[in-house]
């Protein structure tokens, strides 16, 4: 296996090994996916369960000074539905912790080939165990396209589990080489949400795309054991079902982005600007833009001098 890292890196020499190989980068950059190694002990996966249930519980570390307009926030009042709670990485240390060891953001600066990587945004999710919930179903999408006011092509996404995740729970489906396909069916209605689109719709581009490339849809689950993650690109078609076991798919989404990226103006058809989260949050660029490098909402994950 060969491993390209430069002698910089904070990474102590037991955890080179486990970073992908050049061979698994390129297929990364083929299929447009990824499974790690170990990355995670078993004692900080069982850490994430149960920082996750304090939170659950209305423990904070800290809150977010405003609520951007499309922050999803499970309550419990919201009651047995799949939760999502974005901005984890920042209400909750333990954990942010967690999340920011270094391992993480090395491998994904070598899947991205960038020198940095910062946190872009995370997500805590609970998928209940009940086989017939709506919510559960998360239909088929990729992030880039709600992610039009950045300017990098190269973001990508990790997939934690809180524990063994297979198809029995719903986990994450990749379509294989999506993210190479040229699109079309664009318009301003692909920069909303999944969750504010039909999952009709959403399956219907999917299969448009596929016959306008040519391309077999190949639908790719990954099986993930306890302490290892996925990672996929922005451009990559995702999707999960239901949850038929009888216990709860917990997991994060760790939205991840290389240090190039910052925002950028993106305009629909009818002027209006495309408005993410953080433009009522982070700090503000010299030049008045919102600065996607606020350590406070997206610090550095890592960096190789």
């Amino acid at each position: 296996m060969t491993v390209s890292v430069s002698r910089d890196s904070a990474l102590p020499e037991e955890d080179l090994t486990l970073l992908p190989s050049d061979e698994e980068v390129a297929a990364y950059a083929r299929n447009g996916w990824y499974l790690t190694r170990k990355l995670f002990t078993d004692e900080e996966v069982d850490e994430l369960v149960a920082a996750s249930e304090r939170f659950y519980a209305g423990e904070r570390s800290r809150v977010l000074p405003s609520r951007p307009p499309r922050l999803a926030y499970w309550r419990p009042e919201d009651g047995p539905v799949q939760r999502h709670n974005d901005y984890i990485h920042y209400e909750s240390a333990d954990i942010a912790r967690i999340l920011r060891k270094p391992i993480v953001g090395a491998v994904a600066a070598r899947l991205a080939r960038a020198a940095e990587i910062r946190v872009f945004q995370s997500t805590l999710i609970y998928k209940p165990p009940i086989a017939g919930e709506p919510s559960n179903l998360v239909p088929w999408h990729f992030d880039r396209h709600y992610w039009q006011s950045c300017t990098s092509d190269d973001m990508l996404t990790a997939f934690i589990p809180f524990h063994d995740c297979g198809v029995e729970m719903g986990t994450i489906t990749m379509v294989e080489g999506s993210h190479r396909w040229e699109e079309i069916g664009a318009n301003d209605s692909t920069a909303r949400h999944f969750a504010d689109r039909d999952n009709d719709d959403l399956e219907r581009m999917l299969e448009r795309n596929a016959e306008h490339n040519r391309a077999v849809v190949r639908k790719v689950p990954m099986v993930i054991p306890k302490g290892h993650m996925s990672f996929h690109h922005c451009r990559t078609y995702h999707g999960s079902g239901a949850n038929v076991s009888a216990r709860p798919r917990r997991a994060i989404s760790f939205h991840l982005q290389p240090g190039a990226n910052e925002y950028r103006p993106f305009r629909l058809s009818n002027g209006d600007l495309v408005q993410y989260n953080h433009d009522v949050l982070v700090r503000r660029t010299a030049d008045g833009r919102p600065d996607y490098a606020d350590p406070e909402f997206c610090p550095v994950l890592w960096h190789n001098a």
